[in-house]
């Protein structure tokens, strides 16, 4: 009886580890979780609040594993990575080093979301500090200002992506197209041009045999091979004020990319540079879409903007499905064929991830003020904050 108990405790534990979100956009890299046991129908009122906690101005996402939840925040030029309990909200570790708020013409703070891999958090601030920590004591394994090493310009906002970490390299959207350094030591490994980044996270895909990773500049979007930094191909993409900041999404040949500004999107086939169709229809500043059976769910218009509604776009043809205007843009996630959105004024709203209407399951307000941030969905809780690092925690494990 009692090594039953014992298995059916690690099966138990085994399960729920599998709905970590250990990286920026999920497990998938993808925005979209495969949790499916938890509840999407809430009280009028909402979902019962866990815990709730305060990090510091900025935009920087969750990342969830082995129990522990990560995010990062500014108070007094000083960043922060957190560290707590996902399940209780303890603080179990911080880190702070200095860092500039850098609120030019918005709040500053923070941007990009922890990487988690193994026992180890990697960390890039918007001005080109990299800290690798020890996920369940912060203790600083290496740190280094990998811009000042490589001399690299600093785009207007600082840096935004996350790390991706591929093997032994961590791919950083530093200069024109990237720079990788070794997971071990934070030395370089190759580097790109010193030309201004874009600020979405490098996108690792498999094209034929070639492992490759996409990131975005100031100028457009470029295919580098990860091992060597090799550009193999690139789409010129230029945007106001070079702000290339929404993740590319991949769909077999294909990838879908879309700026803010009044710019577009558009759908290219990887090694062409004629669209294969390019619209305004889904202009994407800083909320990302996400994909789902052949269809676009995301935000058309810039954050910040009333009138920027949440739409179905079909990927094949950009053709809109439905157009929802009744929601201030904020940001979204998939889990279990339903979209989990983050309004721009805190309302967290769950609806059927479907092309025929915007379906809404449940809706409450679970934070006030400016929620451009995406929310996170791991292990039957629901992670969200706002600009100023109010944290909530919410409980939709399945009953």
């Amino acid at each position: 009886m009692k090594l039953f108990s014992l298995f059916l405790l690690f099966a138990t534990t085994t399960a729920a580890l599998a709905n970590d979100w250990p990286q920026w956009r999920g497990p998938h890299r993808n925005g979209i979780s495969d949790e499916k046991e938890w509840s999407a129908k809430w009280p009028a009122d909402g979902p019962k609040v866990l815990w709730k906690a305060s990090v510091g101005i900025g935009f920087s996402s969750f990342t969830v594993a082995d129990g522990r939840v990560f995010t990062t925040g500014n108070a007094e030029n000083t960043d922060t990575v957190f560290c707590f309990d996902a399940a209780s909200g303890k603080q179990i570790w911080k880190h702070a080093y200095p860092a500039d708020l850098g609120d030019k013409y918005f709040e500053g703070g923070t941007s990009g979301t922890p990487t988690v891999s193994g026992e180890q958090v990697f960390q890039l601030s918007r001005w080109g500090d990299l800290f690798c920590l020890n996920a369940a004591t912060g203790k600083v394994l290496w740190t280094k200002n990998v811009q000042k090493e490589m001399s690299a310009r600093i785009p207007d906002w600082g840096y935004a992506g996350s790390v991706l970490v591929q093997g032994n390299l961590l791919i950083l959207n530093i200069g024109g197209a990237g720079l990788a350094v070794d997971k071990t030591n934070g030395n370089i490994v190759w580097k790109s041009d010193d030309k201004d980044a874009g600020y979405s996270t490098p996108l690792p895909f498999k094209h034929g045999e070639d492992s490759l990773v996409l990131l975005s500049s100031g100028k457009g979007y470029s295919a580098v091979k990860t091992k060597t930094g090799e550009k193999i191909w690139s789409f010129e993409w230029g945007t106001r004020y070079g702000v290339n900041a929404a993740d590319p999404v991949v769909n077999g040949d294909q990838i879908f990319i879309s700026s803010g500004y009044n710019k577009g999107c558009a759908v290219v086939k990887f090694g062409e540079t004629t669209p294969v169709w390019q619209n305004k229809e889904l202009k994407n500043q800083l909320a990302l879409s996400v994909l789902l059976n052949g269809n676009l769910y995301g935000f058309d218009g810039d954050n910040g903007n009333s009138r920027s509604p949440l739409k179905c776009v079909d990927f094949a043809t950009g053709t809109v499905k439905w157009d929802e205007k009744s929601i201030t843009p904020g940001a979204i996630m998939i889990a279990d064929g339903k979209l989990i959105i983050l309004t721009g004024k805190g309302e967290l709203i769950v609806a059927k991830a479907t092309p025929e209407k915007f379906d809404v399951i449940s809706r409450a307000p679970v934070l006030t003020g400016k929620c451009w941030t995406a929310p996170v969905l791991a292990n039957g809780r629901i992670y969200c904050r706002n600009s100023t690092g109010d944290v909530v925690c919410l409980d939709v494990r399945a009953k």
